[in-house]
């Protein structure tokens, strides 16, 4: 049975919040866990850097890919049986990495891991946008930013220690452990949300896509979290062969690093969260991409000049990864605001555009062997950049943005 959200209230919607923030932790969980480990999983398979970058683009690009076909599926048969499928394929696929024999086997096994992750990410989406008003939408969306935070915050210091003790094997075995009792969880303690089947034929899927694509709202909201999606990931794969082969930090002390980054999304997300009356999303959204812009820039001049060392790139760093806090949940609520019937499929392409443009960023990143702190800071700077152009070229006037909100409140 579909739950109504007038049921939701105290210990119930803690507990959907906290359920549906486990959700889509698993991609951060499976990206941040063995972060740590590139360097020892480069030196295990007698691999360059650039092809273990390739674990993390394949994983993007198994995130972004698999999103759009979980959309219509959820429309048309409910939000849990893409999440069972999903999970299932995520518990294999993980185990299957820890048995990886090669490099390019795990970069395989990576993009099987990242197409079963994303269900959990498209259908929390989907269920906010089915259980909350839309005026409610984008403070759901910074609280579950609050409980999908956790897995940065830990995930990096749980890996380097799962490293440091029992080897890269079992960070792999450790995810897959988690994504068996997510699917628990949902089976037992999540209900069914869709309000009204829509159907399922190529022809309509095409339609209802290439309708949200000519969404001006829905698309700049896309890609602006894409851009800000784009440098925060050239950060995620980069980071790693910075600050531990360059600046020849400890695996533990750059997970610690790694954490205050992620507790920066979480603060800002937090802010976010407090600051939303008197303040449109769109406009949140544009002073962060300012600040996103201007941080790009220190990073960049750090990266060529190495002015400051290594705090000349971890302060902006700080400030880049706090303004995410703001763009993500204004960017969904946006997106998702005029797609209610649709959630899923709106909810699904999101997401694909999103790590698509991420994927793109890492990919770059990983063809260019370097051993400097350039490139990573070239793609965060780029990425800054983009983010203001799209906002002013796509999500003005204003008041049209504000209207598009008040439409279907």
């Amino acid at each position: 049975m579909t739950m109504a959200a007038a049921s939701l209230s105290g210990i119930r919607r803690f507990e959907m919040v906290v359920l549906l923030g486990a959700l889509t932790a698993f991609a951060p969980l499976s990206i941040d866990m063995y972060l740590p480990a590139l360097p020892a999983l480069q030196q295990y398979f007698g691999s360059t850097e650039g092809e273990i970058q390739l674990t993390l683009a394949s994983f993007f690009l198994g995130f972004a890919l698999g999103q759009s076909l979980y959309g219509p599926v959820a429309d048309r048969f409910g939000r849990k049986p893409p999440i069972y499928a999903g999970m299932c394929l995520y518990v294999i696929s993980s185990t299957a990495c820890a048995l990886a024999s090669s490099a390019h086997a795990l970069i395989g096994f990576r993009l099987l891991q990242a197409i079963g992750a994303c269900s959990g990410a498209v259908m929390s989406r989907a269920m906010v946008r089915d259980l909350f008003p839309v005026e409610e939408t984008r403070r759901v969306y910074s609280a579950l930013i609050l409980v999908m935070g956790v897995s940065p915050l830990v995930a990096p210091l749980l890996g380097s220690y799962v490293l440091l003790w029992l080897g890269w094997k079992a960070i792999f075995l450790s995810v897959a452990a988690a994504g068996s009792l997510a699917l628990v969880g949902v089976y037992f303690r999540v209900p069914e949300t869709l309000p009204e089947p829509q159907p399922l034929s190529m022809g309509y899927i095409f339609k209802t896509y290439g309708d949200l694509l000519k969404d001006r709202f829905f698309l700049g909201s896309a890609m602006a979290t894409g851009f800000s999606s784009g440098g925060m990931f050239a950060y995620i794969a980069g980071a790693p062969f910075v600050f531990i082969n360059l600046f020849g930090m400890r695996p533990d002390r750059f997970a610690w690093l790694f954490g205050l980054n992620a507790a920066a999304v979480v603060i800002g997300a937090q802010v976010n969260g407090r600051v939303l009356h008197g303040h449109p999303p769109e406009r949140l959204m544009r002073n962060a991409a300012i600040v996103q812009a201007i941080a790009g820039a220190i990073i960049m001049i750090a990266g060529f000049t190495r002015a400051g060392g290594m705090l000349g790139i971890a302060v902006p760093l700080f400030l880049y990864m706090s303004a995410i806090g703001f763009v993500f949940p204004n960017a969904v609520a946006i997106a998702l605001a005029n797609h209610g019937r649709i959630a899923g499929m709106a909810s699904a392409l999101l997401g694909t555009l999103q790590f698509s443009m991420a994927a793109i960023a890492v990919l770059v990143l990983g063809a260019i062997n370097s051993t400097t702190a350039l490139p990573m800071s070239a793609a965060i700077c780029v990425c800054g950049f983009l983010g203001i152009v799209t906002h002013v070229t796509m999500l003005r006037p204003k008041s049209q943005a504000k209207e598009a909100i008040t439409i279907s409140i």
